[in-house]
């Protein structure tokens, strides 16, 4: 009996222990915890954030290890550094996919807090994973690389179309089929290309008009009817100018080339967190009820009849949820000018949306988590309070102070995707682009060069990381 009682004594202890841990580092958001990186990043000192990231020696052992490798990947494409970048990107994609479940974390998670399990990301940040791999290999000149990213993302899309049914979802990504037609439109693959700008409009005009507000661009109608007409599908090309409204003309395109222009607007939400006050009400059978009525929510989770009365006299609690908080980037819109020819950029995907919606998708699976995690702690406390007055209060006051949702995300993610694609004649062109705020004032002019090659795509990017919070 002396050696059940050490061992039941020794679990308790490890228990306050692992509780202990997370109660001293609870109080601060992932966002916060990567305080000194945000500020060089946001600041545009890439150079000084990439040093904050390669000075951290403990970085790859950390459960956040999947955003380390995230966030050198960006700031080593925004660098210039894109096989490096890539290699980064790589370590993040098989991180994602090489995800097995463990009880042990799960089993952790439920009695002190989601931050303790391996972060593996969203859905739409492991397909930005991809994104940026192929931008890299097509800044690399390796355009067969690229495709196999086109594929990766496909099988990609065809997994999250599984796994979230229904309409009114985050479900099919317009933004990432647009990709794919436009690197197999400059692979010279019009067929694929096609396929890919009809996908994306579709999903366009079904998902994110409605979803998020984003309507098909313009840009993606005339690449359209370009691979149409390339592929010689004349009928298709006739179906569309007569859905849009508009009439193609192929022109002449002899000695000129195509620079697809990607502007990285601003940067994405960063998650916090929310606490909501519930009302336990216990039903029949040993279930429980968690109620509150400021924002119309009720919450069956279903314990034991034993379970349910080792919850004592407790009839109030917080529990703690994730919450995305808006950047609002500083500028609105842009428009580019080479020479003769003036454009804006088109919308093609707003990231911050995309972020929020996700995280609405699975409100009520991340609330039936949290409560689940209260339920199963409290009956903890009160199992400990039989044996041990003391060490059942510590643990119910170090509970409440574990108590926090996971705030990990990926912040160096942009805000939202421009683009347009602009026909000019072979050689070096300068561009200007304006950048424009909500007024439509040009607030600041951004200078690049295109090196065009005849029959030829170049993409060119560049980004701006200023918020207006």
């Amino acid at each position: 009996m002396l050696n059940l009682k050490t061992a039941h004594y020794s679990v308790i202890r490890l228990i306050l222990i692992l509780l202990g841990s997370a109660a001293l580092v609870s109080c601060m958001t992932y966002y916060q915890r990567q305080q000194r990186f945000q500020l060089h990043f946001q600041s545009g000192n890439v150079e000084q954030a990439a040093s904050v990231l390669e000075n951290d020696r403990r970085a790859e052992k950390r459960r956040t290890r999947l955003l380390y490798y995230m966030d050198q990947g960006v700031v080593q494409h925004m660098l210039g550094n894109y096989r490096e970048s890539n290699e980064f990107f790589e370590h993040a994609y098989i991180l994602g996919e090489d995800y097995r479940r463990n009880l042990g974390d799960e089993a952790l998670a439920l009695l002190i807090n989601p931050k303790v399990t391996e972060y593996r990301g969203e859905p739409f940040e492991l397909l930005m994973v991809h994104y940026y791999k192929a931008m890299n290999f097509i800044q690399l000149g390796d355009l067969d690389a690229a495709l196999v990213e086109c594929r990766r993302l496909n099988i990609a899309l065809n997994a999250l179309g599984d796994r979230y049914q229904g309409q009114n979802k985050y479900r099919r990504d317009a933004f990432v089929h647009n990709l794919m037609g436009m690197v197999y439109d400059a692979a010279g693959d019009y067929n694929n290309a096609f396929i890919a700008y009809r996908n994306a409009l579709e999903i366009y005009e079904e998902d994110y008009s409605t979803l998020f507000g984003v309507e098909a661009p313009a840009q993606l109608k005339y690449d359209l009817l370009r691979a149409a007409y390339r592929t010689g599908f004349h009928d298709q090309v006739r179906f569309y100018e007569n859905r849009f409204g508009i009439e193609y003309e192929h022109g002449n395109r002899t000695g000129h080339g195509d620079v697809v222009l990607f502007w990285h607007n601003g940067l994405g939400p960063v998650k916090d967190e929310l606490n909501i006050v519930f009302t336990i009400v216990r039903g029949a059978g040993g279930s429980l009820h968690f109620i509150n009525e400021e924002y119309g929510m009720s919450f069956p989770v279903h314990s034991s009849s034993r379970s349910s009365g080792d919850l004592g006299d407790l009839r109030v609690i917080r529990v703690a949820f994730p919450k995305y908080v808006e950047r609002p980037p500083v500028y609105e819109s842009a428009r580019v000018d080479a020479g003769e020819i003036k454009t804006g950029l088109c919308l093609a995907q707003d990231l911050n949306a995309v972020a929020f919606q996700a995280l609405e998708d699975k409100r009520f699976r991340e609330m039936g988590n949290a409560l689940l995690r209260l339920a199963v702690r409290q009956a903890a406390e009160q199992g400990i309070r039989k044996e041990d007055e003391t060490i059942g209060a510590i643990f119910g006051i170090l509970g409440a102070i574990a108590e926090q949702a996971d705030t990990r995300n990926w912040q160096t993610l942009p805000h939202s995707v421009h683009y347009t694609r602009l026909l000019l004649p072979e050689g070096e062109t300068d561009l200007s682009v304006e950048l424009l705020l909500p007024g439509g004032n040009t607030a600041r002019t951004v200078h690049m060069r295109a090196d065009v090659r005849a029959g030829g795509t170049s993409f060119l990017n560049f980004h701006t990381v200023g918020s207006r919070l």
